[in-house]
């Protein structure tokens, strides 16, 4: 019997980043489900602030070379990886010097949120499908984690939906209290254009908020996971009117808990 696949997408990992309940579920639900027989993958953007000398990141030369355009500019996508030891897992890293050279994540040390934060999520989200591609591995099902994947299922579905290696995927869509209260560019709607969608796909899009790519996610995921005790009342109206299958928060109990709600999307397919 083939193993089953599970592409892992999250903002934030740790130890790469401070723990929080992102960043920590992020990195122990991976290793639960791979410890229970499922193969996993995972992927993060490489902040600046992430010290590559500690954590042993190297470029994955073979993944790395392809440029994405994104606002009409190339830019080269570079890939490194790191080992989690202790979880005998490897995490690979998104990254490109003009959007992740910086030493913060997505506020500078005033705590302004960056302009090009619109940007940096395109970038990372297409980074990691193309990368996928370039590993040639079939996920069944990608479980995303935090904002900056909230365009993630919206690409895949668009533009991967008829890819032999994403036909049968699955998408799963963690909401967190943890996201950010600044609004994206107010020309997000002509990048999105550029890339290929109508102007009716992308209207409201310009100046989006978190309430926004909440709305963007669950509109093309398959199923919803509470990842957070207490989310915002407007994005719990958004999920539950959404009818889509939902896994209500749990601390801990990955194996007892998340595997079910996994289970059950392979065998939706």
């Amino acid at each position: 019997m083939t193993k089953k696949r599970i592409l892992y997408v999250s903002q934030e990992i740790t130890p790469y980043l401070p723990e929080n309940n992102l960043s920590k579920i992020s990195r122990l639900l991976p290793q639960a489900m791979n410890e229970s027989g499922i193969e996993v993958r995972l992927f993060m953007p490489k902040f600046g602030c992430i010290n590559e000398r500690r954590h042993q990141l190297h470029e994955v030369i073979r993944l790395s070379g392809m440029n994405l355009i994104v606002n009409d500019i190339d830019q080269p996508l570079i890939i490194k990886v790191a080992s989690i030891p202790q979880a005998r897992m490897q995490v690979y890293f998104i990254d490109n010097e003009e959007y992740f050279k910086r030493k913060f994540t997505t506020e500078d040390k005033k705590g302004k949120f960056y302009a090009d934060n619109d940007e940096r999520a395109l970038f990372f989200c297409r980074g990691v499908i193309e990368s996928v591609k370039k590993l040639g591995w079939s996920p069944d099902v990608i479980h995303c984690s935090g904002w900056m994947a909230s365009f993630l299922p919206m690409y895949l579905k668009k533009f991967y939906h008829d890819d032999t290696l994403f036909e049968k995927t699955k998408v799963v869509f963690s909401f967190f209290d943890h996201s950010f209260e600044g609004k994206l560019s107010a020309k997000l709607s002509e990048k999105l254009i550029f890339d290929g969608y109508s102007e009716q796909e992308v209207s409201g899009f310009d100046n989006a908020n978190a309430k926004k790519l909440s709305e963007v996610a669950i509109s093309h995921s398959d199923a919803i996971i509470k990842g957070s005790a207490d989310l915002d009342s407007e994005i719990l109206e958004m999920i539950k009117s959404s009818k889509l299958p939902t896994l209500e928060y749990s601390e801990g109990g990955y194996k007892e808990n998340y595997k079910p709600f996994y289970e059950s999307l392979f065998q939706a397919e």
